[in-house]
């Protein structure tokens, strides 16, 4: 299920519409929290198996790399935005959602370092213990998260960003992944000429 933001509706989440990609985001993040959950007991029963091996490695990768650049797409590009927006106007609110955001990014990126050791331990196939203590506060505070981003913060920057807005957002969206191609980078204004 993909939410859609007036005036960016698209039939698949793409760049095109940042805000849609970032809701998409958080149901890539969902399905790695699920798989993580099925771990734990997977891991009880098989030990650190090839599945075990393989899913251990699978959210490793997404978290290492997607997961972390969605933050960074909020933290450097969205957030800012949005406070831009409401200049001259009373952010306090906003201000305070997104304090509490960023820090929300700071405990999960601590956990999920905790969580990673584990998991490199069973992608090398070594016996050991994967906390269902930890991996629940984790799915846990990742939940609360996305349903204050999807709840309050998404729909906000649907009415607040204007169309410019949203367009450059999911261009240093595209950047961040590589994906800028060679015709976009031109168009960028770069540094003069010496």
């Amino acid at each position: 299920m993909t939410n859609a933001f007036p005036g960016h509706s698209a039939p698949a989440a793409g760049f095109e519409v940042p805000l849609e990609m970032l809701a998409a985001c958080h149901h890539r993040v969902q399905s790695q929290c699920a798989t993580l959950l099925r771990l734990v007991p997977h891991m009880a029963a098989h030990g650190a198996d090839r599945q075990a091996q393989e899913a251990a490695t699978a959210v490793m990768r997404y978290f290492d790399t997607s997961a972390r650049h969605h933050h960074d797409d909020e933290e450097v590009d969205l957030f800012p935005a949005l406070l831009d927006s409401m200049a001259g106007s009373d952010a306090v609110c906003l201000r305070e959602m997104i304090a509490a955001l960023c820090a929300d990014h700071r405990t999960l990126e601590g956990h999920w370092r905790a969580l990673r050791r584990v998991l490199e331990q069973v992608a090398a196939g070594t016996a050991a213990t994967l906390s269902a203590d930890d991996v629940q506060a984790f799915v846990d505070l990742y939940e609360r998260h996305i349903a204050r981003e999807e709840g309050e913060l998404l729909p906000m920057a649907a009415r607040l960003l204007a169309d410019t807005d949203l367009d450059r957002i999911g261009l240093a969206m595209r950047a961040r992944r590589g994906l800028v191609t060679a015709e976009v980078t031109a168009a960028r204004p770069g540094p003069p000429s010496r």
